[in-house]
């Protein structure tokens, strides 16, 4: 018998115990070592995250890592005992956008696992082998947990098309925000600058690899490239204000209301806004390199670890956002 958490409805969930999984055609079964709590997550069980993106009832879980224990018909059975980590999109492959290489747009229709299937807060995950990434053995499961997020941030610093010596600020310095940090370090910048209201997260964020890092606001017009990371009120408008005239912007934090953002500001200094909406295949491919090559560091992030019976204490956790508090993991 195997175990996972299932969020019933908005603010109900249980542990729910079946049979092993059994994998289809096309699909292997990962045995789940570490999986992040991510805000969403809390938001499926807070019943915020808007209905396109999410169904009930699920098992939650989208940051995951782990070990394949069995494939179905048609899968390469060398794949079995070999750690991996796997995008969470289920695009079909088919459609313009994803014969575009843009497997995050898929036009089929919004599927992710951990929203509309079943995710990593269980013992086992099924999906199809196509989304797996494979790593190195003895790779940290630990940290490769982390490994989407960090595709994410990858998606984002690809978007920014940044060249040594240009002058960079990072606003939000939560997880996504300091995997940016370490990925831009990589592009040998002028300067790397990073801003975030706690200060654990400064900290962390010059752990990382910045140049700076403050909980006050950044000089306003002195960067050439702007990653925003908080997705919180007023940061995207923050980040705008941080760029100099003919600068780049990338968003990746999705407020939960208006922006702020006045298109004067960027009409009149002619900024380029970009945004992420979580990974392609291609990011994902770039970061799970950098993670084999040694060149990310994802480990230091995770500061707190709990059992899958724990679920209500790490939620609970993230919800009181305290300072100290970064990437929380699940391991089932």
């Amino acid at each position: 018998m195997t175990r996972s958490l299932v969020i019933e409805t908005p603010g109900a969930y249980s542990l729910v115990t079946t049979d092993p999984p059994e994998p289809g055609a096309g699909e292997v079964v990962v045995r789940v070592a570490a999986a992040g709590i991510c805000g969403s997550d809390r938001e499926l069980l807070q019943g915020t995250r808007p209905e396109p993106f999410r169904r009930y009832p699920i098992v939650p879980g989208h940051e995951w890592s782990g070990v394949v224990t069995a494939t179905g018909p048609g899968v390469d059975t060398a794949l079995a005992g070999r750690p991996v980590v796997g995008e969470g999109f289920r695009n079909c492959q088919v459609c313009d956008r994803c014969r575009a290489g843009e497997t995050n747009l898929c036009t089929a229709g919004y599927d992710e696992t951990g929203f509309t299937r079943p995710g990593a807060f269980a013992e086992f995950l099924v999906l199809p082998a196509r989304l797996l990434h494979l790593l190195p053995a003895g790779a940290d499961l630990r940290a490769a947990a982390l490994l989407e997020p960090a595709a994410v941030a990858a998606a984002a610093v690809l978007s920014a098309r940044v060249v040594p010596g240009e002058r960079i600020a990072v606003v939000g310095a939560g997880t996504i925000g300091a995997l940016c940090v370490q990925l831009l370090r990589l592009s040998s910048p002028a300067e790397l600058a990073a801003t975030d209201p706690r200060p654990s997260r400064t900290a962390t964020a010059l752990a990382c690899g910045a140049t700076r890092a403050q909980t006050g606001p950044l000089p306003a017009g002195a960067f050439d490239v702007v990653i925003e990371t908080a997705g919180a009120s007023g940061t995207a408008s923050a980040a705008v204000e941080l760029a100099r005239r003919g600068g780049r912007v990338v968003l990746t934090g999705i407020p939960g209301s208006g922006t702020g953002i006045a298109p004067a500001a960027i009409v009149g200094g002619e900024l380029t806004i970009t945004s992420v909406f979580g990974a392609r295949s291609a990011a994902w491919t770039h970061v799970v390199g950098l993670f084999a090559a040694g060149l990310l560091d994802l480990g230091p992030l995770v500061t707190h670890e709990f059992a899958l019976t724990e679920f209500g204490r790490a939620v609970e956790l993230l919800h009181d956002s305290e300072d100290g508090v970064g990437k929380v993991l699940i391991r089932p």
